[in-house]
């Protein structure tokens, strides 16, 4: 992590942190209606993937790619959708949401579809437990 580096607050407020890889922040949305997981670049400053270094960018896709993988495979994904959108969080981070034809969202994005329904307690601590377990080079 840059000595400068801060999480947007927005990311704070909406996000459970699950730990962090080489590069970049592991990050639940509080949202138990898909499982939805963000990377966010442990970089100040940054707000588009083209802005980071050459091994930064190379890091970023091998984690990236680890993440999708994984979690495809855990959560039996019918389709994963990976996105830096950016508009209301200008921090450069990676959305990576498990998506469902089943989901109340399909086939449309989940962004600004239905308010967020947080995860229980006991959601939330299986959740946690699970991708960890999934995710063996994470950094607590």
């Amino acid at each position: 992590m840059t000595a400068t580096f801060q999480l947007h607050p927005r990311l704070k407020q909406d996000c459970i942190s699950l730990g962090r890889f080489e590069l970049c922040q592991l990050l639940l949305m509080n949202d138990s209606q898909y499982p939805w997981f963000i990377l966010v670049p442990e970089i100040a400053d940054i707000k588009e993937i083209y802005q980071l270094s050459e091994i930064s960018r190379q890091l970023l896709a091998k984690e990236s790619n680890y993440l999708a993988e994984k979690i495809a495979q855990f959560y039996t994904a019918d389709k994963l959708n990976i996105a830096a959108i950016g508009n209301l969080v200008p921090q450069l981070h990676i959305h990576h949401i498990v998506r469902y034809q089943t989901d109340i969202a399909w086939p449309a994005p989940v962004w600004g579809k239905f308010n967020a329904v947080p995860y229980t307690q006991t959601q939330l601590t299986n959740t946690i437990a699970d991708i960890k377990l999934q995710l063996n080079n994470l950094i607590p």
